[in-house]
């Protein structure tokens, strides 16, 4: 009889190597690679944490005096994660190749390593803005499988829709530090235990509500928004006398990874919409970093994710550094905002 990880008996009890054991016995789905990749993630979040955690006294705070290939400017731990997650993945015979937000083209495994079958994306420090500030940050990462036959990815390699996912997660650096995990079969929280140095499950199978009170969104971008979008939140903000006919509180962290999070604890709705400001780069958010593994947690969560037009984990990527528009979350609310776009799409065509 396998173990019922719902249980109240398991929580905290059960380290990320047993659950994807058991999901191995369970499903399938998770081979012995696929198992290591998620590992060995794991394992490099938790130096991430270390770094995090250490802060000044690490000397790992401030700029790096670099820019990424996005032209930001690079925080000290952006370059920092970046470095533990190429270096932890490269020799371990689980993958073909990586991609890294803070690079310009896929990091190939070296010829001196075995290669394996999965292409690894991630955004090392999402929210790294706030790391002077002590706010919470995270890093966000992809596994597709590299296609048959192919021993030497490009960058076409990697243009896969979300849909084809085999895993998706993120690891929050707060208070304390959280891995959220989805393998295709529901969302589980692992907490890092630092006294002993593993991830517990801490909550199995996480829902979003479908309803909510919540948003999150820039609001001094409100003046860039396109029409429906400014109709949809001045509706939220007209409360209980607007047509919503209810008061809407709204939450911003301005880490997508903290926003995200709470939406995934309590319900909301995350968005960051098309604006004339992002417009000619087709939004803000990144499809293959940020943009897709939140979309396929936040389904496998129950929730939704849409461009506002049409659904995130849909979207044939074009460029390994594609954006898109974001809005993600509690169900309805998500396809109520998603409402008022395809709306002013109809009215426009007639």
């Amino acid at each position: 009889m396998q173990p019922d990880f719902r249980g109240p008996d398991f929580r905290g009890h059960v380290s990320l190597t047993q659950y994807l054991i058991e999901e191995q016995r369970r499903h399938g789905a998770i081979n012995a690679d696929l198992r290591l990749l998620i590992e060995v993630v794991a394992r490099a979040c938790k130096r991430i944490s270390i770094a995090i955690g250490k802060g000044a006294l690490g000397g790992v705070l401030g700029e790096a005096g670099t820019g990424n290939v996005q032209g930001e400017a690079q925080k000290k731990l952006d370059v920092i994660s970046n470095e533990i997650l190429l270096e932890a993945n490269a020799w371990g015979g689980h993958l073909a190749a990586c991609a890294s937000e803070e690079m310009a083209d896929p990091y190939p495994i070296p010829d001196v390593y075995p290669k394996g079958n999965y292409l690894l994306l991630f955004d090392p420090l999402d929210g790294s803005s706030n790391i002077d500030v002590n706010i919470s940050v995270g890093t966000i990462f992809s596994v597709l499988r590299c296609p048959e036959g192919v021993t030497h990815p490009t960058e076409k390699d990697f243009l896969q829709p979300g849909t084809r996912q085999v895993a998706a997660g993120y690891c929050v650096y707060g208070p304390s530090t959280l891995l959220v995990l989805t393998t295709g079969h529901g969302v589980n929280v692992f907490t890092l235990d630092r006294e002993v140095g593993s991830f517990r499950l801490t909550r199995a199978n996480a829902t979003i509500p479908e309803d909510t009170s919540e948003f999150a969104v820039n609001m001094s971008n409100q003046r860039y928004w396109e029409a429906p979008m400014q109709r949809y939140v001045a509706d939220l903000l007209a409360g209980k006398a607007g047509p919503r006919g209810r008061d809407f509180n709204m939450r911003w962290v301005a880490s997508m990874v903290a926003d995200v999070h709470r939406i995934l604890t309590r319900g909301g709705i995350f968005i960051y919409p098309l604006d004339e400001k992002v417009k000619s780069n087709g939004g803000k958010l990144r499809l293959m970093y940020e943009a897709n593994p939140m979309s396929f947690i936040v389904e496998q969560a129950g929730g939704a994710a849409t461009t506002g037009r049409s659904r995130i984990l849909d979207v044939q990527p074009t460029q390994l550094h594609q954006r898109v528009p974001v809005f993600l979350g509690s169900k309805h609310e998500v396809e109520t905002a998603a409402k008022y776009h395809t709306d002013a799409n109809q009215t426009t065509q007639v």
